[in-house]
């Protein structure tokens, strides 16, 4: 199989950081190459590289494509050639159409005019191919995640793509889209095109990819062939530099007492669409000293059930009734929810959990100004001390508390929002998809971290879509279906197929 892509020697540095040390990558042409690493080892820089948004002269080091020596200084220059990359973000616009979206910045135009009949014409056999029936005029917005990360290859698609790049492509997506998703590509390689796929997901690699690099540190460490053999076990040792025994730190004894939370006969409604219950009254409780899975599919309602808890910092029309500590609880703001002890970790840690532009240091006490303030104005001594000792205590990988956030890997802005939160020292915290785009070493840290604040007492409700993490490191769960909770079981009774099939079972009921 001939090469298609080689970067020979790359080395890149940032202010007091060496993200990539003479880094190698070699790609076959037609095959789906998966490169995979800890946050921060490097891979989303390797690739912002290679597609020009880290121009020629930049960094040290070539990049052989197609046979011939490339210079990309800027993205469009890349995708000249045929190298599409498709972040882990969406560059997507909500409130356009399908088409508009697959063209934007590519339209089919004449004479400066766009065509719309072409346009729409071929957006319908872009969708096709990636296997959507939607109309092309359909609103972005109107699609779930998963049917927007298929939008997203039909742009690619689009213009001519002949190397794929995916950063983290399923993160965001439920099994049953990711599993759509992984079939596309494995078709892609049936017909020729190449991938490459970053992705934490170690089972979805092992699964679909014919090579895999392993970064570590900012340097090669690994390419192992998967045509001899390759496990989980293998690529978490190359990724960490030692095996790890245990995905999941040990329950322990039992630490479950008292009510914490209890909430009753919640309805939230669409903020744009009232006729329709977004949250449909649900009632639940949890307990100190207890960790609450919150399990269904994207679009059940789970994220919307937090964000209007936390402040109704989503929906309309909001009813029900939330306690805390057995008194009624005051949630109707934000700042309310938090002096009432109540915290919400987004799952969308770049809108809505960080302040990208601002330094770890400004980040990390900002739920909690008073405690670093006197006499409202902030401690800027106080605040530093806050910053560094979270970024020890959750080993944020930075070059100083002084690193803006933006800069941070996405495993590590995770661990700066769950900082955040920590300072703040809330009763009751909501992680929605707290390990999201985050690698096997650093979602133990994160479960360890999730265990010890139960263990201490807290009350953790965690939100997510990977399965196996709610089995991993719940005590209880609630399954969620079309807005309604529709079952609840202890989480050593519970199972992957047994939660699918009560999804199911509730759909056919409704």
């Amino acid at each position: 199989m001939s090469i298609i892509l080689e970067m020979r020697g790359i080395t890149k540095e940032f202010p007091g950081v060496k993200a990539l040390d003479d880094v190698t990558l070699s790609v076959a042409r037609g095959e789906i190459h998966a490169l995979v690493g800890e946050n921060g080892a490097g891979k989303s820089t390797l690739m912002k590289v290679l597609s020009g948004v880290y121009p020629h002269g930049s960094y040290d080091g070539e990049i052989i494509y197609d046979g011939e020596p490339r210079a990309f200084r800027s993205i469009r220059d890349s995708e000249e050639v045929g190298i599409i990359i498709i972040h882990q973000e969406l560059a997507l616009i909500p409130l356009l159409s399908l088409a508009e979206n697959i063209f934007l910045g590519n339209e089919r135009a004449r004479g400066g005019i766009i065509d719309w009949r072409e346009t729409h014409e071929r957006a319908a056999e872009l969708l096709a191919r990636v296997g959507l029936d939607e109309n092309p005029e359909t609103i972005l917005d109107d699609l779930g995640l998963g049917k927007q990360q298929l939008v997203e290859i039909a742009k690619a698609l689009s213009k001519n793509v002949r190397l794929l790049i995916l950063d983290e492509p399923t993160s965001s997506l439920n099994e049953t889209d990711s599993a759509k998703l992984l079939r596309l590509l494995m078709d892609f390689r049936d017909k020729g095109l190449t991938s490459i796929l970053i992705s934490h997901k170690l089972n979805e690699v092992e699964k679909i990819a014919d090579t895999i690099t392993v970064l570590r540190d900012g340097a090669t460490v690994a390419r192992m062939n998967c045509a001899d053999g390759v496990d989980e076990n293998d690529i978490v040792r190359n990724m960490v530099g030692r095996a790890l025994e245990d995905r999941y730190p040990p329950r322990g004894k039992d630490t479950a007492g008292e009510v914490a939370m209890e909430v009753r006969n919640w309805t939230v409604r669409h903020p744009l669409h009232p006729e329709r219950r977004v949250v449909n009254d649900v009632s639940f409780d949890v307990r100190r000293g207890e960790v609450l899975g919150i399990a269904g599919l994207m679009g059940a309602g789970r994220t919307e059930l937090a964000m209007s808890l936390f402040g109704r910092s989503w929906g309309r029309d909001i009813s029900g009734e939330v306690t805390i500590n057995g008194a009624p609880a005051d949630v109707s703001t934000v700042r309310r929810a938090i002096n009432a002890g109540l915290a919400y970790a987004t799952e969308d840690r770049k809108t809505y959990g960080l302040v990208l532009d601002h330094t770890i240091r400004r980040n990390v006490p900002l739920a909690d100004l008073p405690a670093i303030s006197r006499n409202g104005i902030v401690d800027r001594h106080r605040e530093g001390e806050v910053a560094g000792t979270y970024c020890k205590k959750l080993a944020i990988k930075c070059s100083s508390i002084e690193q803006p956030t933006i800069n941070l890997s996405g495993g590590n802005q995770q661990k700066v929002v769950l900082s955040k939160w920590l300072f703040a020292d809330p009763d009751i915290l909501i992680l929605d998809e707290p390990t999201r785009g985050i690698d096997v070493g650093a979602k133990f840290e994160i479960y360890t971290l999730i265990r010890e604040l139960a263990a201490r007492g807290k009350a953790i409700i965690v939100i997510s879509s990977e399965l196996p993490e709610l089995l991993g490191i719940t005590d209880r769960l609630y399954v969620m279906n079309e807005g309604r909770f529709v079952d609840e079981m202890p989480t050593a009774a519970a199972s992957q197929e047994k939660i699918m099939s009560r999804i199911v079972k509730s759909g056919e009921d409704a």
